[in-house]
Parts: structure tokens; sequence; C-alpha cells
């Protein structure tokens, strides 16, 4: 029965590790500019806005596409 209990204990600090670990490597995500396929306009967006628009430049750390996100 304690070798059980001593395993029962040491779940809830494994979860606080996980959840620490995990959230430390979070970030917001990158913008970029994306161009659209038929009349060229521009768009700035964290996600590809569909078929008829290709990635024009980025990555980007605002979300008007002006501030440059630096490589780590």
């Amino acid at each position: 029965m304690r070798h059980i209990n001593r395993h029962l204990a040491t779940v809830p600090l494994l979860f606080l590790l996980l959840l620490t670990s995990s959230s430390l490597q979070a970030g917001p995500a990158p913008w970029y500019l994306w161009r659209s396929k038929i009349d060229g306009q521009y768009a700035c967006s964290q996600t590809p806005l569909g078929p008829g628009w290709e990635q024009d430049r980025g990555p980007y750390k605002d979300s008007r596409c002006e501030k440059p996100l630096l490589a780590k």
C-alpha cells in the first residue's frame, strides 16, 4: 500500500511540471503578409487566407506586418 501512495503523490507534481514546461515554449503566432492572386492586394494574417492568396513576406511580430520578427 505504501508503494501505491508514493506513486500517487508524484502525479500532481508531474502534472504541474508538464503544465509549466509547455507554457514556457508557447508564444504568439507570427504574422505574414499575404498577396491576392487575383488583384495583387495585400493582407496581414497569422493563418492562410485561402487558395486565392499566397504568402508574400514575413514573419512579423505585429498585426500590421510592420515589425519583422527576428529569428532566434
